[in-house]
This record gives structure tokens, C-alpha cells and sequence, in this order.
């Protein structure tokens, strides 16, 4: 323990390291996404300060990861013995990556960079001497994740699998109301159009309403053919969002278009919102872009 400072408890801990092309900064990347504090290549002599200041922050630092690896040269040779030191003191995972040999030199050629310990030699020799540096680390490893068949949109996911927060979603939608005559939104993935319904406008009673009012989402649900197309896009969004969160994309945007963006579509998009709400993995919100723009 560093003189002067109170042992604490941490959180989770975790320690990324492996052979260089494996994935590395994929699952460095994919961590940050889950809300993982995330420091990348740091010293094996800093993992202590590391937790200390974990511990200290308590809930502000709940989830730590480190990114250790070869590329600390002489410095990464006291990995093993600080990991001994800090098993005892925390919630300590290692996750190893490892990728063939084969795929290690293909990733390598095709981002042009030599490997950190090829030196004067090959991209192979390289390889293989991290190999035998690393071997320790491997068969101490508490996950080993073989990237060798895998994308790194696949790699992503698979660390979600492993370490997204009990209940977390792994998927957010955002559902956006928006009015045609002021354009389309830029960032929407897909567009409903609710000029198909009535429009309340030219009912006197509802046009100073607006679709977050209960008497505008009455009418507009009332309809023919709302309900059935709440149902139908509905059950349309489901297999879109459950492939959203296999290939880890963790934003999607909706936009429900009408006129003036002032009732049918911000009904439609309350209505759609609720219902997606209901989705697993998935955490819903709702922006209207125009309304109270008239």
C-alpha cells in the first residue's frame, strides 16, 4: 500500500493485455462504451495507484480497466507479480486476447506498422517472441478470447456478453418526432410518416393541443389504422434492434414525421416509444425536434 494512504475497497478491476493484433484497443474501446474507466497502456508499477484511486473514489470509479501490454518494454517483465499483489485486494479479472500467428502478420501487413519487439527482424519473429513473453500471463488469464475468426464488431459484442452491467441495455433509440415541412433529420436510421392519419389540426378544438396532450393522443390513436400500424412497425423494429445489439451498435435514432411536427407524430412517437420501452437491452428516449416551433 503507498505510504499515507487508507486501504479501501474497489470495484470491479479488470486487466486487458494479450498479443498485439489481437484486439486490444477494440475491447479498450468497447469497455468505454460500457462505462468502464479505461487507461490504455499503462505501467504495470501504476495498477497500484491505480486501485488506490479507485478506492478512494468509490461509486465515481466503479468499473476500472487497464490496458497492459508489450509496449511498456522492460516495465510490462513485473506484470505477473503486481497481478499476485492485487488479486487479494480486489475484484481482479485478466482478459488475455490471442489471434493465430497467421491472422497476427495479415493484420499487421495490412496496417503497415512493424510489430514492438520485431526489431531487426521479421513480423513473425516479433510475433513469436511475444509469444514466449506473454505465455505467463496466458495460463494465468481468467478469460482468453480467441480473435482470430472474429471482426471487431464481433469482438465488441462479445465483450459486452462478458462484462455490460447486470441489467444494462446494450442498445439506446432514440425515437424523434420531427415535421416534414422543416425537413428530415440528419441522423435518423429509419422514417415513419404519419401523414396517413387525420390531421388534428383542422379540429378546433385540439389545434392549440399538441401530441404530448392526452386529447391529441386520443384522436390520433383512435384512427383507422394507427393502432394496426403501432403494432405492425412495432413488431418491424423488434428483429432491427435485436440485430442493433449482435452487431453492437449502441445508438439507433427513429424519426416519426408529420406536417408541422406538432401532433401526429409526436402522439406516434410517445405511443412507439412506450412500447419499445418493453424491448430487452434496449433503453428508449423521446425528442421532439419542432415542436413549439409553430
Amino acid at each position: 500500500m503507498t505510504e499515507g494512504v487508507e486501504e479501501t475497497g474497489t470495484g470491479e478491476v479488470l486487466i486487458v493485455t494479450g498479443m498485439s493484433g489481437a484486439g486490444r484497443s477494440t475491447v479498450a474501446n468497447a469497455l468505454e462504451d460500457l462505462d468502464w474507466y479505461v487507461v490504455d497502456n499503462l505501467p504495470p508499477q501504476m495498477l497500484r495507484p491505480l486501485l488506490d484511486l479507485s478506492g478512494r473514489l468509490g461509486s465515481e470509479l466503479p468499473r476500472v480497466a487497464a490496458v497492459v501490454d508489450v509496449r511498456g518494454r522492460d516495465l510490462f517483465r513485473e506484470l505477473p507479480d503486481r497481478m499476485r499483489e492485487l488479486r487479494d485486494r480486489s475484484d481482479l479479472r485478466v482478459v488475455f486476447l490471442d489471434a493465430s500467428d497467421e491472422v497476427l502478420v495479415r493484420r499487421f501487413e495490412q496496417v503497415r506498422r512493424p510489430h514492438p519487439l520485431q526489431g531487426n527482424g521479421t513480423l513473425l519473429d516479433g510475433i513469436r517472441r511475444e509469444r514466449q513473453a506473454l505465455s505467463p500471463m496466458r495460463e494465468n488469464a481468467d478469460i482468453v478470447i480467441d480473435t482470430s475468426s472474429s471482426n471487431i464488431h464481433q469482438l465488441a459484442t462479445r465483450v459486452a456478453d462478458l462484462f455490460s452491467a447486470a441489467g444494462a441495455a446494450r442498445h439506446t433509440v432514440t425515437v424523434m418526432s420531427f415535421g416534414f415541412k422543416y425537413g428530415l433529420p440528419p441522423d435518423v436510421d429509419l422514417v415513419a410518416d404519419m401523414r396517413f392519419l387525420p390531421n388534428p389540426y383542422w379540429d378546433d378544438a385540439l389545434r392549440g393541443l399538441t401530441g404530448e396532450d392526452d386529447a391529441v393522443r386520443d384522436y390520433v390513436m383512435a384512427q383507422e389504422g394507427a393502432a394496426e400500424f403501432l403494432d405492425a412497425y412495432a413488431a418491424a423494429l423488434r428483429p432491427v434492434l435485436q440485430g442493433y445489439q449482435r452487431e453492437n451498435k449502441r445508438h439507433s435514432t427513429v424519426g416519426v414525421g408529420c406536417t408541422g411536427g406538432r401532433h401526429r407524430s409526436v402522439a406516434m412517437a410517445r405511443a412507439l416509444a412506450e412500447r419499445l420501452s418493453n424491448e430487452p437491452g434496449v433503453a428508449v428516449q423521446v425528442r421532439h425536434r419542432d415542436l413549439g416551433r409553430e
